[in-house]
């Protein structure tokens, strides 16, 4: 009697501690979690997403994506749009607010997962490394300079614009010109 006096007791306990631990939110809550409003002194980054260079391959197209309404007519996944930067965010971090919030779709392998130590970003929009030929996937640039790390490494400061783009040919389509032995 003592025993399962005890263990219902425990049971009851357990259940308060994962009640009030556990918020539940709305799914416009959690779509909008992150979010902030931009004022007169918010610092700001500007980020856009764009696809144009698979439409235009479209013959080397993964054909699920060809006959599928998935890519948008004109290349813009996301337009140039303004986020509000917090101390230490990267890259990765405003993309993947962006995403959240606009309900775009990504897929990404984690730093501790990556041979770089940084998030890799594999797709976006249901466009995938590959879904354009052996030398596609995702790039991106700041201020219209491609790094030579990875997302989650790079800092961002006020005033950036970061510019996510497909890319067909390793880079080249995009305008990147890194010469290939000093690719790290």
């Amino acid at each position: 009697m003592k025993k399962d006096i005890l263990a219902l007791f425990a049971v009851f306990l357990l259940l308060a501690v994962l009640v009030n631990g556990t918020r539940i939110q709305s799914v416009e809550e959690y779509y909008l979690l992150h979010l902030d409003d931009i004022t007169p002194e918010s610092e700001t980054v500007t980020l856009s997403i764009r696809c144009d260079t698979a439409l235009a391959a479209r013959d080397d197209l993964d054909p699920a994506l060809r006959d599928a309404d998935v890519l948008p007519a004109d290349g813009v996944i996301l337009p140039p749009t303004q986020y509000v930067l917090r101390a230490g965010d990267s890259v990765f971090d405003i993309l993947r607010r962006a995403v959240r919030s606009r309900r775009i779709q990504m897929e990404y392998q984690g730093a501790d997962r990556s041979a770089f130590g940084s998030v890799y970003v594999q797709g976006i929009g249901y466009l995938y490394e590959f879904s354009c030929g052996p030398l596609s996937g995702w790039m991106y640039r700041v201020d219209g300079v491609f790094p030579q790390y990875g997302c989650s490494n790079y800092l961002l400061h006020d005033g950036q614009t970061v510019e996510w783009l497909y890319t067909c040919d390793l880079g080249r389509d995009v305008g990147c010109a890194w010469k290939v032995g000093k690719l790290n």
